[in-house]
């Protein structure tokens, strides 16, 4: 169902993907938007390997939910910080995309988005601040892993 990369040689392996998924903060969620076009956005995101599924948070309404309502199938793009090599122009980077079918989380529970705060921030303060303030407006997605490929980047 899923294409194989092209240049199968440089393919990350399946830890290097965990890796990125986990360590990066962001990654572009990719939809079926309006009149067909697609829509991507970038989302903070909490990447849980053992359920096979990553949580995003959203508020109740807008283009995003729109889109979701008519077709479940999305990517989700997130690439690593790069690096240089010395005398280089260039940048290298990895790129992790997921395939799979997203959700809207009718009963989230406060210890997941507890855990997708604490990527962010350990202030507890802040946390319980957002909480008390957004959690009434907020919901849970959740994108339920089908497919996971990656591969090194160098832009030269």
């Amino acid at each position: 169902m899923f294409r194989p990369l092209s240049r199968m040689g440089q393919q990350l392996s399946s830890e290097e993907c965990a890796q990125v998924l986990k360590q990066e903060p962001r990654g572009v969620l990719s939809l079926l938007g309006d009149d067909g076009y697609p829509y991507g956005l970038p989302m903070n995101f909490l990447y849980l390997p053992e359920e096979g599924k990553i949580l995003f948070h959203s508020g109740k309404k807008g283009h995003k939910l729109d889109a979701i309502a008519r077709h479940d199938k999305v990517s989700f793009c997130v690439m690593d910080k790069g690096y240089q090599k010395d005398g280089h122009w260039s940048w290298n980077i990895r790129s992790v995309i997921v395939f799979g079918r997203i959700r809207v989380v009718e009963d989230w529970q406060q210890d997941t988005m507890m855990a997708l705060c604490r990527k962010y921030t350990d202030d507890p303060d802040y946390i319980e601040k957002e909480f008390r303030n957004f959690s009434a407006a907020t919901l849970a997605l959740e994108l339920d892993i089908e497919h996971i490929c990656g591969k090194p980047v160098n832009e030269s």
